[in-house]
């Protein structure tokens, strides 16, 4: 692997701006901008932060009670009366959209007694009534009504009306701050929206959105998201089309941006002897980028795997050892291979083990369309400059050409590296959207008062045609904690890239508890945006 260097010259490989240079397309000027993380902030974190229910307390406190935070899609409540109910950790608010184009958010607990008014989301109330004993609110908050008023002649009716908690609208979300003496919502963000002029968040609908708790801390969650370091250990196979190590970090305010570009192979490779491609095309057998190993997935789930000097392991899709002379195999590879798939790639197993209706067309055209997918995705990624055009220039013009038919001549305009490349924001504390025309939005928060467990949401915002109808949206698809991301088909390829993320992060989260040591590290460059977010927490949790 190809050791990374110090100073500017921050990896061996191709910089992102040569790569920007020689876009075939006119670039714009937020992707030009160039903003590093001050020196001074921190790469020491104390482990506590992640593991400490007082910690946990604290954030509650000093964070999420003040933070502007999102909440919901417009989208979750598309008609007046409907509301959607946001809950964090013991906190729980209730949004509601009042008018066609007001929303106001409340404090979701009844001025009587407590009772939540509401445990679900909801559609078309005329009213906010309490399930206890019959008060009732209008949308707007005022008081509509108590049973019995004149057992109360202390209330005064003006004095009831719910409280409100501070609402902003960004992009098609809906943000809340409990805090009422909040910053305005406009310096919070900053110019954030000034990177998504071409293709901008509210000219999307919510096409999927996959909710699954996750036995980590939630920023544990979060910061596996945050930067491409991991590639190298956790996705193998995409190595020869992503150049995660000459990914570039800026920090802007209270929104940090991470642009990993993809076509060009990762730097972790340059001084790895590239072998033939494997003759066998199915994507069930990959060689391993740094090892050059043979993973070859069998019909039991199981792996074989050869090694180049012909040693050779049997491994479970977890990597664990099973028989054979070599004993250690890639737990991220036998899992991409070996692990759960999407549906059509589970019926080319059905159909090799000889329990599909062999000779059924259907079902075979089903598992080579999975397969074709899976090879374009790689090709593209991988292929060799044709006719004097770069694979990014391939690649983009493939994209441009296949979203023209929602976008029209809009996709004239779009470089080649926004159509390439992962360009990832994330705006404090936990909101995530993906810049250019990715369709990718995750959010994170805790789960209850357990500081162990947290919520990873991900959505897809797709653009549809502007002189058409609004797609309904998708709602929310729970998946248990201990379901596999291919239970969610609607992420696609996703699922399973998010199967090798969460391998990862309960072991994470028991390893914090384990560890002597004080304190995790965090690299100068390559995890900015994380060094970001905890400069940024650091200052929320210091104040008054």
């Amino acid at each position: 692997m190809t050791e990374t260097l110090t100073g500017t010259n921050r990896s061996a490989g191709v910089p992102y701006t040569q790569l920007l240079a020689e876009d075939s397309h006119p670039v714009p000027e937020y992707l030009l901008r160039d903003s590093p993380l001050e020196e001074g902030q921190p790469t020491l974190v104390p482990v506590e932060r992640y593991t400490s229910r007082e910690w946990h307390d604290i954030e509650i406190e000093k964070l999420w009670k003040r933070v502007w935070q999102m909440a919901c899609h417009e989208d979750d409540i598309p008609d007046v009366g409907d509301y959607l109910v946001y809950d964090l950790a013991d906190l729980s608010y209730l949004v509601v959209r009042v008018a066609e184009e007001e929303f106001k958010a409340y404090h979701n607990a009844c001025l009587h007694r407590g009772r939540l008014l509401r445990q679900e989301d909801g559609k078309r109330a005329r009213d906010l009534r309490c399930a206890f004993h019959g008060w009732t609110w209008n949308l707007d908050g005022s008081l509509k009504e108590i049973p019995c008023q004149w057992d109360f002649p202390y209330v005064n009716p003006d004095e009831q009306t719910l409280p409100e908690v501070k609402v902003a609208r960004w992009g098609g979300f809906i943000f809340i701050n409990p805090d009422p003496d909040a910053e305005p919502f406009e310096d919070f963000v900053g110019d954030l929206e000034s990177h998504f002029t071409l293709l901008p968040y509210e000219k999307r609908y919510k096409e999927a959105h996959v909710a699954k708790v996750l036995r980590c801390n939630w920023k544990v969650a979060q910061e596996a998201f945050m930067e491409a370091y991991h590639v190298v250990a956790t996705h193998p196979q995409i190595l020869a089309g992503i150049c995660d190590a000459n990914s570039k970090y800026d920090v802007f305010g209270n929104y940090a941006r991470a642009i990993t570009p993809n076509g060009v192979p990762s730097p972790h490779l340059s001084n790895v002897v590239q072998e033939e491609p494997l003759p066998d095309t199915s994507p069930f057998k990959m060689r391993h980028p740094l090892t050059n190993a043979i993973y070859d997935t069998q019909p039991d789930s199981t792996v074989l795997v050869t090694a180049p000097d012909g040693r050779s392991g049997l491994f479970t899709e977890s990597g664990t050892w099973i028989s054979g002379d070599l004993g250690e195999a890639d737990p991220h590879m036998c899992q991409w291979l070996a692990g759960k798939q999407l549906e059509t790639d589970d019926q080319y197993w059905e159909n090799r083990r000889g329990n599909g209706a062999s000779g059924d067309d259907g079902g075979e055209a089903e598992a080579e369309s999975a397969a074709e997918e899976l090879d374009k995705r790689m090709e593209q990624m991988t292929a060799a400059p044709s006719n004097g055009a770069s694979v990014r220039e391939i690649g983009a013009a493939a994209m441009r050409e296949g979203l023209r038919p929602v976008l029209g001549d809009l996709m004239d305009n779009v470089p080649d590296a926004e159509l390439n490349d992962s360009i990832y924001f994330t705006l404090f504390p936990n909101f995530h959207p993906w810049g250019s025309f990715n369709r990718i939005v995750y959010r994170f928060r805790p789960n209850g008062n357990n500081p162990d467990e947290s919520i990873m949401e991900c959505l897809y915002l797709a653009p549809y045609p502007q002189d058409g109808e609004r797609p309904p949206a998708a709602p929310i698809h729970w998946i248990d904690v201990d379901d596999d991301w291919t239970e969610a088909p609607e992420l696609g390829m996703l699922a399973r890239v998010f199967n090798q993320d969460t391998y990862n992060l309960p072991r994470v989260q028991l390893g914090l508890h384990a560890t002597k040591k004080e304190f995790v590290q965090f690299g100068n460059y390559g995890e900015t945006k994380i060094r970001h977010f905890h400069a940024l927490l650091e200052n929320w949790v210091s104040r008054e």
